[in-house]
């Protein structure tokens, strides 16, 4: 077999032959697993070759009284056993629905070893029609569209509402999506399982990125692991906090690096803090207020104000200050998120931000940018790691998160006083 040098596993080729794979990795036998899950031992054969084949390594040692699951085949176990319980675990979930009518738990479970199934599923739920959903996965819409009422059958009822903007995903199809994501993301990290075993760390991790961590620690964290990883591949996902969650959950996302938010809006999620921030009141470098000294909040008024969407923290962190101080709410002559936008929008020309000094940290120090000296409220928050409870993360996801842990621990100090950056 090969070192370990695959590209990321092909969904339905994967899936496949996980159902034999498992059964042979916990009787040690092709016939027994012939007799387990009634099935051919010819079958089942090219099953486990197959699947070693697409993931490049031979996953047992092949002896005269049957098949012992070596290390790559205890890597693939591993993943193999969590899709096999996430399988069991929606179609539970759907079966005890009452409002769902009668639906078969082997149908549901069948269908998440289906790689194209729910990949059409997925496809459909995101981009409502069918042509788009066929273009995307190469296949004819005649065809995506058979394959369709083919799952809608089985299951026993529409998965998709028909209407004028496109198709609207029943709440029994965003299950099924959002448990397919998670099988997906576990076949997503057999790659890198296996390449941890064969010392070559190769494999993708996917982090969400909120706009604090976006100008300096991610990119000084991810440059430091890719100097002892070099063939890991590193996605960024820049999103609001609602949309990077989803994807969190889903599996589409392994971790979320920024501003973190109360307990009560993470249920199923770990959070991890690294350090706190605050805001501060930033201008271009030679701002009629860049020279003054102790400017009161209140002074500023009436000042032109380019601050955060109205439901992000920071801006209420914002508004909270200027309660807290008894003054009238700023108003915001832009409203913007996208630090580039903002930076422009500064330079050219007499209008404020609100934000942490962390976010234009370069700015400030080449002198483009200078931090107001005016004293806030309280506005310091809890800058962190978010993850998901219960995910099994690949070693190359742990370099990566201890990386940010390094830099976060490193850069915790640098706040800056205000009037100073």
């Amino acid at each position: 077999m090969g070192s370990a040098g695959m590209d990321i596993i092909d969904p339905e080729q994967g899936l496949s032959h996980l159902r034999a794979f498992l059964s042979v990795a916990m009787t040690g036998s092709i016939a027994k697993s012939s007799d387990d899950i009634l099935k051919a031992s010819s079958a089942i054969t090219r099953s486990i070759r197959e699947l070693e084949g697409a993931l490049g390594v031979a996953l047992f040692e092949r002896r005269p009284r049957g098949m012992l699951i070596n290390a790559y085949g205890n890597a693939v176990l591993l993943r193999a056993v969590r899709i096999h319980d996430q399988a069991e675990q929606v179609a539970d979930e759907l079966c005890r629905s009452k409002s769902l009518g009668a639906i078969s738990r082997n149908v549901v479970f069948n269908l998440m070893f289906s790689g194209r199934k729910l990949q059409l599923l997925e496809q459909l739920s995101e981009l409502r029609h069918l042509s788009a959903a066929a273009a995307k996965l190469g296949v004819s819409q005649a065809g995506a569209s058979m394959s369709l009422s083919r799952i809608e059958s089985s299951v026993g009822q529409p998965l998709f509402h028909r209407m004028l903007q496109g198709m609207m995903a029943t709440d029994t199809a965003d299950k099924l999506v959002a448990a397919g994501k998670r099988v997906f993301a576990e076949l997503r990290h057999m790659e890198a399982d296996i390449s941890a075993i064969a010392g070559t760390q190769q494999g993708t991790v996917i982090i969400g990125a909120l706009p604090l961590g976006r100008t300096y620690i991610l990119p000084t964290a991810i440059a430091h692991a890719l100097k002892s990883l070099p063939n890991i591949r590193v996605k960024m996902v820049e999103a609001p906090y609602d949309v990077l969650v989803s994807g969190l959950r889903t599996g589409d996302i392994d971790l979320i690096f920024g501003a973190l938010r109360p307990e009560v809006l993470c249920r199923g999620l770990i959070t991890e803090p690294l350090f706190s921030d605050r805001i501060g009141i930033l201008a271009r470098t030679g701002h009629p207020l860049a020279g003054l000294s102790g400017i009161p909040l209140g002074d500023l008024l009436n000042e032109q104000w380019i601050l955060p969407r109205s439901d992000a923290p920071g801006r209420r962190l914002i508004d909270d200050s200027f309660a807290e101080l008894g003054l009238s709410l700023p108003k915001a002559s832009v409203e913007s998120g996208d630090l580039a936008i903002v930076r422009q929008l500064l330079r050219s020309s007499d209008m404020l931000t609100a934000m942490s000094p962390r976010q234009m940290r370069v700015e400030i120090e080449s002198g483009m940018l200078v931090e107001l000296p005016v004293a806030l409220g309280q506005t310091t928050r809890r800058i962190g790691l978010t993850l998901r409870d219960g995910a099994r993360l690949p070693p190359i996801a742990h370099s990566i998160l201890d990386s940010i842990r390094l830099h976060a621990r490193d850069h915790s100090g640098k706040t800056g006083a205000p009037g100073h950056g």
